[in-house]
């Protein structure tokens, strides 16, 4: 299993978890579901933060907060 924080430019993935801890409730609120596919669109020049695409819209997140979404691979 990979954190999104290591999922690189053009690749997708699907959210398998989180690290128990205060922001996943936000990312929930977000559209950062278990189930949902997630594909990483650009990262900015300094590496922080990442602009992903989930659920249908892009969404800008710092490293510390996609280092707490777990992975599985795409199928």
């Amino acid at each position: 299993m990979k954190r999104l924080s290591e999922l690189r430019v053009g690749h997708k993935a699907i959210i398998h978890s989180f690290e128990k801890d205060d922001i996943f409730i936000k990312l929930m609120e977000m559209g950062c579901v278990p189930g949902e596919i997630v594909k990483v669109i650009q990262v900015a020049p300094l590496g922080d933060p990442i602009s992903i695409s989930v659920a249908g819209y892009n969404l800008s997140l710092r490293l510390s907060e996609a280092n707490s979404i777990f992975l599985e691979e795409e199928a």
